[in-house]
């Protein structure tokens, strides 16, 4: 029996003497490194945090004392030690372990954080509503380096730096994000790790104490230190230095990222999404000088190595910070520059005034790339794309696309960048690209995918749920419903092309991967009704509520969004307006 097999909680790991700490330690790497690599997911950012996982957990007393992780993807050793080792073999599967924290999982979870710099405002929080309480609970919050480089945690730390409560901050400082981490902060940290930074630093300027910087693979120097933190009974700053992918030589020697995620064993590979855009950016940075590209920390998993390579000055690292990057590149826009900013959808959302009031009340000419559109599977529900295509329609003169395939992908994307009086945005999910999908003829802005000589019907298929919406036309002729299948294309502002199309059939069916409210078929609906049009439309997309993890097909074929769902939906409707 195994160390790691005896522990069911964190007063195990507080009951073992201090010389088992390393075995222990060497065996929680040992089991995230089968775990993971066979369920996929986070594993470089946890390596480097078992030691300091251990000690937080020896030092302070969860649930007691409020743990609270930024991001989240650091927190599978929080998971192990907190009794759930045994359903790693679920990690990021449908029904199972969720590779973030989860309230619903464990009262040793408090926030499902897997958007980053927000762990130290739930701090402040949390701390004053106990301090209001007369509760005596302390707050821990891990965070990493990475997410130091957001505004929202210096926000925070301004707040927490003029209170007394017992908060204590243990910066996770392996130098890095997705990629190292950038900025002045990044140099101020490397500084301090070398030791050669002047006398104080910009915690203790802020009024904040501090301590470190500590070994944070070190287990004597990190109970040291965190039981002199607890002890301040004040916001403390516990530094850190970690390795990312420590214990495991390929993490370690991997230098784009140190294996911060990894696919699951025997997963398809393939053209992805991101590869195709990766490749046009490129192209396009080629024959046009004036275009450049913005990345909140993810140039590489974004699709930028490629245009990085050829234009190193002409990509902009911002860290994780979606805010500054939008207003930056509306800076970008106005002094002539065509900026392309690539973020995952979920991201954009936290952009979304500078969005609305920086770049589009400006009319400015920054295109927003929208990668992991849609239902994006095992990240669970803040990483679902969900909202961008409901909430962005709304914004003044911003032109949202959805290609249904690489070729599309291509031609939205040249399209997208040749606009100069205002934004655009594109979107794709985390998917296999696929095969290139020929249209009919093109109407206006749309592409007509399926022209049947008498239709009864006409299915609008948002960009990937084109092949979805072909083989359900297919299944739906062989019930005797001829239906039409169109690709708007540009999704908003609604093509009036679309909607005179529309108007022309009996019913109309708007396909999308994306939350049902204030999606393309709801507009559709308001436009025909204007116009006084009888034709029926309904809106078949996702609900509005927060989904949980599982693989993106089986998402998507749980809500009915895939041929057999479709088919099944229109013929319902059929006979219910029989």
């Amino acid at each position: 029996m195994t160390l790691l097999d005896a522990i069911t909680g964190p007063g195990d790991v507080r009951a073992l003497p201090s010389s088992a700490l390393p075995v222990l330690a060497g065996e929680i790497r040992r089991f995230l490194i089968e775990q993971v690599s066979r369920a996929g997911g986070h594993l470089g950012p946890n390596l480097g945090a078992v030691e300091l996982t251990i000690a937080v957990h020896r030092v302070f007393d969860s649930p007691h004392d409020v743990l609270l992780f930024d991001t989240g993807h650091q927190a599978y050793v929080h998971k192990v030690l907190t009794g759930r080792a045994a359903e790693f073999e679920t990690l990021r599967r449908a029904g199972g372990l969720s590779g973030y924290p989860s309230a619903a999982e464990s009262p040793h979870d408090v926030i499902e954080n897997s958007h980053a710099s927000t762990a130290l405002s739930y701090a402040d929080g949390v701390a004053k509503a106990l301090r209001l309480k007369g509760s005596a609970r302390r707050v821990v919050a891990i965070v990493g380096d990475g997410a130091l480089t957001g505004g929202m945690a210096w926000e925070a730390l301004n707040n927490l730096a003029s209170t007394e409560h017992p908060v204590v901050i243990v910066l996770n400082d392996n130098g890095r994000s997705y990629a190292p981490t950038v900025g002045g902060l990044g140099a101020h940290l490397g500084a301090l790790r070398s030791g050669r930074a002047e006398p104080g630093n910009l915690f203790q300027d802020l009024g904040l104490a501090y301590l470190g910087p500590v070994d944070g693979h070190d287990p004597a120097d990190l109970e040291c230190a965190l039981t002199e933190a607890a002890a301040l009974g004040r916001p403390v700053v516990v530094h850190c230095v970690t390795r990312k992918g420590k214990g495991y030589p390929p993490a370690e020697q991997d230098q784009a990222d140190h294996h911060h995620a990894v696919s699951a064993t025997g997963s398809n590979g393939g053209r992805t999404w991101t590869d195709v855009f990766g490749a046009e950016i490129a192209a396009i940075g080629e024959d046009r000088s004036d275009v450049v590209c913005l990345t909140a920390a993810m140039q590489g998993p974004t699709g930028l190595d490629a245009f990085a390579e050829r234009f190193p000055q002409r990509v902009f690292d911002v860290g994780i910070a979606e805010q500054h990057a939008v207003t930056s590149a509306a800076g970008l826009a106005m002094a002539g520059l065509h900026p392309v900013v690539a973020v995952y959808a979920t991201f954009i959302s936290r952009a979304f005034d500078q969005v609305l009031l920086d770049v589009a009340l400006h009319r400015l000419p920054v295109t927003f790339v929208l990668d992991r559109a849609g239902v994006t599977g095992p990240d669970g529900p803040s990483h679902h794309g969900m909202w961008d295509a409901s909430v962005l329609p709304v914004v003044p003169g911003l032109r949202l696309a959805a290609p249904r395939d690489p070729a599309r992908l291509r031609e939205l994307l040249r399209e997208a960048v040749a606009v100069s009086d205002g934004p655009t945005a594109l979107r794709y999910p985390k998917a296999a690209a696929g095969a290139d999908i020929p249209a009919v003829r093109r109407i206006g802005r749309c592409d007509v995918l399926r022209e049947e000589p008498d239709p009864v019907g006409l299915l609008i298929a948002v960009g990937p749920m084109a092949k979805a919406c072909l083989e359900a036309a297919e299944e739906l002729a062989g019930h005797g419903v001829p239906v039409d299948v169109v690709d708007p294309r540009w999704t908003a502002p609604l093509d009036p092309a679309l909607v005179k199309l529309a108007a022309a059939h009996q019913f109309v069916l708007a396909v999308e991967d994306t939350t049902a409210t204030g999606a393309l078929g709801g507009r559709l609906a308001q436009a025909l009704a204007v116009l006084g049009a009888p034709t029926r439309v309904g809106t078949f997309a996702l609900p509005a509520s927060f989904l949980p993890h599982g693989s993106r097909a089986e998402i998507l074929r749980a809500h009915g969004l895939d041929a057999a769902g479709i088919t099944t939906t229109v013929l319902k409707r059929l006979k219910e307006h029989s």
